[in-house]
């Protein structure tokens, strides 16, 4: 006969297993939105992306993932071809507010966010 306490440990350590899979499998997903050159660039206003539970998604992760998807002309008018960093001209928004007054490229992302990826306008 099994004893009460075994199944109730048995119970337990199914239940932390099912969470853990569970939380570790949670998908983020963050839109991009693409505004004039970018636009252009990318041929989308909007692109959601989505990164596995087990990443930690930041404002960088997500200009790499897009540069991979878009190639070389969108990674030489995001970054600088000899520093490798990020273009100054460019904004990012989280959510409507300001990447570099948050963590600039290691801001965290959550899913639902969205980054804006703002090139600068011109008027005359």
């Amino acid at each position: 006969m099994v004893c009460c306490d075994c199944i109730i440990e048995c119970i337990r350590v199914k239940i932390v297993t099912w969470l853990l899979f569970f939380l570790v499998s949670i998908a983020v997903r963050v839109s991009v939105r693409f505004f004039t050159s970018l636009r252009e660039l990318t041929g989308k206003r909007e692109e959601t992306l989505e990164f596995s539970g087990k990443e930690r998604v930041t404002v960088g992760l997500v200009l790499e993932r897009l540069g991979k998807r878009y190639g070389k002309d969108f990674v030489d008018y995001v970054f600088d071809q000899k520093t490798g960093e990020v273009k100054g001209f460019l904004q990012f928004l989280v959510n409507g507010r300001s990447a570099s007054t948050l963590s600039g490229l290691d801001t965290p992302l959550r899913d639902g966010d969205v980054l804006a990826i703002i090139p600068p306008v011109g008027g005359g």
